[in-house]
């Protein structure tokens, strides 16, 4: 028995993996050439057991999806021609379309798939993660900003030299006060 291993790298797989409608999907172009097929044979066998695949499985991209998609992705361009919008392909659908082409390359390719969207997942998971204590520690800083703003004003505070009295210009006579007295009046009676 002639066994074909097939090994496709997770990084290729993830190459192709897109985030549309908040979801984490393989067009179907990108799909078929996984599983060696042409791009028609797969929506045909898709289109053949299209109960198979319900919303969140797959779904076609809306004509500004399309647009979009070809113009953040260079190995999409030749999308732009064709008329039709391309279908997008869920983790479960990818699996699911790999069951219904019934290719022994499209199994073992599917395997590959299903690893690259975990650890598609987990670098997500990971940036959330991140961003998380990103935001916690920008939280503390600016608490921090705060005390250390209000500690260098003290220390200003406390370079700057307090503000003598001014000596007034002149001299100043000092004498002692003069003595007064008042006479008492007598009453006479």
């Amino acid at each position: 028995m002639n066994e074909k291993v097939i090994k496709i790298p997770v990084e290729r797989i993830e190459r192709t993996i897109l985030v549309i409608r908040n979801q984490k999907v393989i067009l179907d172009a990108d799909l078929a050439k996984l599983y060696g097929v042409t791009t028609k044979r797969l929506n045909q066998q898709v289109k053949r057991n299209r109960d198979r695949f319900p919303e969140d499985f797959m779904f076609q991209l809306t004509s500004k999806e399309k647009i979009e998609v070809v113009a953040n992705c260079d190995h999409l361009s030749r999308l732009k021609f064709s008329p039709a919008s391309p279908y997008a392909f869920t983790e479960h659908g990818a699996i699911m379309a790999a069951s219904v082409l019934n290719t022994s390359h499209a199994i073992e390719v599917s395997i590959f798939v299903v690893r690259a969207f975990v650890k598609f997942r987990e670098m997500l998971t990971t940036h959330k993660e991140l961003t998380r204590n990103l935001a916690e520690l920008e939280s503390r800083l600016q608490d921090h900003d705060e005390q250390i703003q209000t500690i260098l004003e003290a220390i200003r505070q406390l370079m700057s030299p307090p503000e003598r009295p001014r000596k007034k210009i002149g001299f100043e006579v000092k004498e002692r006060k003069a003595i007064y007295s008042r006479k008492k009046k007598m009453n006479k009676r």
